[in-house]
């Protein structure tokens, strides 16, 4: 907190921009309104418009001169400029129209200044009590002297072998309406903060993200050197004291078993009439659900980043193979050149030569391929046979094979390779078994199929799949049919 860093402070942090802007209360309060409030973490550029011109119509009609006259592209053009960096302006991969979203900046700035509201209640004990919690946990965890271990756990359960009989004896001690209150507030202020830190956390994300991408532009030495660097880093934060406070909340809060003992605690406090009296905002009762949005939205932040990563990884590979051929076409041309004037002495020297040897007892034994066995049944003509409609033998079902290519090509962008079982999982049977058999038809054609470039497909005869897809029985009852069939894999 000294001169020279407030200054730097001042002159470029996002947030005192924005506290020293004109149009501050436009920004702080519109930006509150839409985005933290209602905790949404991405909304694209026509909404947010949108919702700009309505305020801005709103604060405009009755006044002189029209206070705000630009209209609301070029607000928010100007809110995510480098100059001010209030919002994150970014494309969602596969969409052309622009996303936002608030920086960590803005939001600590827009908490700061609704910490600024006069309270109508200041609790104080819920604090202390909570360091008094935090300083026992410590001090628990840390202790390595069993005896201290086993007597602070003794004295706990004598204190509530106590509690327990006095709540039997009928003693019940509650608190009353100030201590609720005083928790109550304690317990919004955790939760709003929590919120605004999964900002945080995805900034600091993007940042390594952008490092690493700014050493792999640069980098010099061997890609092996590269790889361990960068998994190294990001080991490193996954292990850092963020990452791990991280996953150990995700993993707390992604137990059912929590998140039903929330929603029953919630229910709970909110029903009582001191905390009703507080008028608590609306989203209180289901901020645990807020929680979960939050941190999926960073789960999926961050997958994103790694498929980036490894896109420009292999988009580096293929230049470095390309300059490879470079290099021996080169030397192709040189030893063309020196075909005619051989030099003196020795050009080029070759390790001596060996043979390999394949013994015959090292060769893999045949195997048999599975052959169908068919069930030899004998038909009966049944009652109403007479009445069977013949027609519907006749009727044609054509499958479009460019809609089966597009979906395992699209499967295939996010991932190396894909079992024909787990494709139809992501996207079931439309037209049922003649869509699995144009399946195997495209798996045994391969890259002679029509717009199937650049995709493989192996058949595991050795592994039987069972492949299920709704129908309808003879009655018209919904069934469900099974096809078991040795494993069929998609490769790029």
């Amino acid at each position: 907190m000294n001169h020279a860093t407030l200054a730097t402070l001042r002159e470029h942090h996002p947030a005192w921009r924005l506290l020293n802007a004109l149009h501050a209360p436009l920004v702080a309060s519109f930006l509150h309104r839409v985005f933290v409030a209602p905790n949404v973490r991405v909304m694209s550029e026509a909404d947010l418009a949108e919702a700009l011109d309505d305020e801005l119509f709103a604060l405009n009609e009755g006044q002189d001169g029209k206070p705000f006259p630009k209209p609301a592209l070029e607000y928010l053009g100007d809110w995510c400029a480098p100059d001010k960096g209030w919002l994150r302006k970014f494309y969602k991969p596969g969409t052309d129209e622009a996303q936002y979203d608030l920086t960590p900046a803005t939001e600590k700035a827009i908490g700061w200044l609704a910490s600024l509201t006069e309270r109508s209640f200041v609790g104080t004990e819920s604090r202390l009590l909570t360091l008094f919690a935090l300083l026992e946990q410590i001090g628990e965890g840390t202790e390595t002297d069993p005896a201290r271990r086993l007597a602070d756990l003794q004295r706990k359960r004598d204190e509530l072998d106590a509690e327990i009989a006095r709540v039997a004896a009928g003693e019940m001690p509650l608190l009353d309406d100030s201590a609720v209150r005083d928790r109550f507030q304690q317990f919004q202020q955790i939760a709003r903060e929590l919120l605004a830190d999964f900002r945080e956390v995805e900034h600091n994300f993007r940042g390594l993200d952008r490092k690493v991408r700014e050493k792999i532009a640069l980098w010099q030495g061997s890609k092996g050197a590269l790889l361990d660097e960068i998994m190294g880093e990001r080991d490193a934060i996954g292990d850092s004291d963020q990452g791990r406070s991280f996953r150990a909340f995700w993993e707390f809060l992604m137990s059912s078993r929590r998140q039903d003992e929330l929603s029953a605690r919630l229910a709970q406090v909110l029903a009582l009439p001191a905390v009703a009296a507080l008028r608590p905002e609306p989203r209180t009762r289901r901020v645990h659900h807020d929680w979960l949005e939050a941190g999926e939205h960073t789960q999926r932040m961050v997958a994103q980043l790694s498929q980036q990563l490894r896109r420009f990884l292999d988009d580096r590979a293929f230049l470095e193979n390309r300059r490879i051929l470079e290099l021996l076409r080169g030397i192709e041309a040189k030893a063309l050149a020196l075909r005619e004037a051989m030099p003196a002495g020795a050009v080029i020297g070759l390790a001596a030569m060996g043979a390999d040897l394949e013994l015959p007892l090292e060769r893999p034994l045949f195997t048999p391929s599975v052959k169908p066995r068919l069930a030899e049944l004998l038909l009966e003509e049944g009652e109403g046979a007479g009445d069977i409609d013949t027609a519907r033998l006749f009727e044609a079902i054509v499958v479009d094979k460019a809609r089966l290519v597009a979906a395992v090509q699209q499967v295939l962008r996010g991932k190396p390779q894909v079992t024909l079982r787990e494709l139809l999982q992501a996207r079931p049977l439309q037209q049922g078994l003649a869509e699995l058999v144009a399946y195997l038809e495209l798996a045994h054609g391969g890259a002679d199929a029509a717009g199937f470039e650049g995709v493989r497909a192996l058949v595991d005869e050795a592994v039987q799949e069972p492949i299920a897809w709704p129908a309808q029985g003879a009655d018209g009852a919904p069934v469900t049919r099974v096809a078991r069939l040795p494993r069929v894999i998609f490769t790029r």
